[in-house]
């Protein structure tokens, strides 16, 4: 991406993050019991990109050719001529996606997340399953009060049901992996796209629904965001071991230390790396242990097989924007594509 553009993207991802966050107080105000939805709002109101959700709106945009000066989200004009209220699409998988990270951090006793205590650390693990748990319902009753027609409700439900139901599948497949000594890179692509990538294919496909794009739109939308969704997950792994903890907002290497498999481990041990023994059995593990385990991954070129593979999963999924007319939001989502892939958070 050219520096101007770069800056044009950023501009338009935090213009459509500002939509999101001002609409979060309202559609998930704090109510009784206030512990409760408080729980649930904390890592809402931490922060975060808000990827997923302007996804869904540039993909509406330019769907429709909207205007991203004048738009009116909470009655965006579909192209059939109804209205739909976007925001409220937008803030539902943006709250799938909070939901499975309180989860997964009870699973994996992560203290951090988004810079913040994780929620089971400042609430418990009881409260914070709840809370996890309203948000997944949430997130279903704005879907159904968004405006659609009924036939586009019912599809856009059945969509985010199914991704639902896949991503719980990937937790599960990602915490028997924990027990086994070797996994296939085909699984480990299966794994991560039940777990992250289906979600991002929800978020591209969703918003197709509700404008009343035919279906070969919408697969093809879908597909994008399902590719570029598992390069996302790859860049994470790639992040996890490269990124300072303060910037990445969680304790480096956790992955490692908590004896995930990822892409990278995987073609370790193709490669003959003994990853079981990259870091300390006993005692606190260091930077520095994680930086000498590093440095053999890097070696092995398994960081570098990551990234490769992160590279041709984003080319693969932009192929499929073409079935979008071709405007200016269309460009954003190819950039977003790169983003990605190049972020280094």
């Amino acid at each position: 991406m050219s520096e101007a553009f770069d800056e044009q993207l950023m501009a338009a991802v935090k213009r459509r993050r500002a939509v999101v966050n001002a609409e979060i107080p309202d559609e998930i105000p704090a109510e009784d019991p206030e512990r409760l939805w408080s729980a649930a709002r904390h890592l809402l109101d931490a922060g975060g990109k808000r990827l997923r959700p302007t996804v869904l709106m540039m993909v509406a945009e330019a769907l429709t050719d909207a205007d991203p000066e004048t738009v009116d989200y909470r009655s965006f004009e579909t192209l059939t001529g109804g209205e739909v209220d976007l925001v409220r699409a937008a803030v539902s998988v943006e709250i799938v996606h909070t939901f499975t990270l309180i989860h997964d951090d009870i699973m994996d006793d992560d203290d951090l997340r988004r810079g913040v205590e994780a929620v089971h650390e400042v609430y418990d693990e009881e409260m914070a399953i709840i809370a996890g748990d309203t948000l997944y319902a949430k997130a279903f009753d704005l879907m159904l009060n968004a405006g659609a027609t009924p036939e586009r409700t019912n599809r856009a439900l059945e969509l985010l049901t199914e991704t639902c139901t896949k991503i719980c599948v990937g937790q599960a497949l990602d915490v028997d992996f924990e027990t086994r000594r070797e996994v296939l890179p085909d699984e480990y692509l299966e794994m991560i796209d039940h777990k992250t990538a289906v979600l991002y294919g929800a978020s591209a496909g969703i918003p197709a629904i509700l404008m009343g794009a035919d279906q070969d739109t919408v697969e093809s939308v879908y597909r994008f965001g399902r590719q570029v969704g598992q390069a996302f997950q790859i860049q994470d792994d790639v992040l996890d071991l490269t990124t300072p903890s303060e910037k990445l907002g969680k304790r480096r290497g956790s992955d490692l230390i908590e004896g995930k498999q990822t892409i990278i481990t995987v073609h370790a041990r193709d490669q003959g790396v003994d990853v079981d023994s990259l870091l300390p059995d006993e005692g606190e593990i260091t930077e520095a242990d994680v930086d000498d385990a590093v440095a053999i991954l890097e070696a092995a070129g398994s960081i570098d097989y990551a990234r490769d593979m992160a590279q041709e999963l984003v080319v693969n999924g932009k192929a499929h924007l073409r079935t979008l007319p071709d405007n200016e939001v269309r460009r954003y989502l190819s950039g977003i594509a790169d983003y990605l892939i190049e972020r280094d958070y």
